[in-house]
């Protein structure tokens, strides 16, 4: 996939534990883990600004694009 999410980068960054910004986010751990591995197909724009609020960043510091010739290494 070309879209890689960095979550795991901002939770380390802030000090925010998966279940914490669960909590502040209203969204289950289960799909904060799904989206967090990269096993998402899709975010909603309200959830990404719900986790952007909650860790005080902007949307570029969690998505970040790789074109596919880039990841073939």
């Amino acid at each position: 996939m070309a879209i890689i999410i960095n979550l795991d980068v901002m939770l380390a960054k802030r000090k925010m534990s998966l279940t914490e910004l669960s909590e502040r986010v209203g969204i289950t751990m289960a799909n904060l883990s799904i989206l967090k591995n990269g096993k998402a197909k899709a975010i909603r724009l309200s959830t990404l600004d719900a986790i952007c609020k909650a860790l005080e960043c902007q949307p570029g510091d969690i998505l970040e694009y790789k074109s596919d010739e880039d990841s073939q290494g």
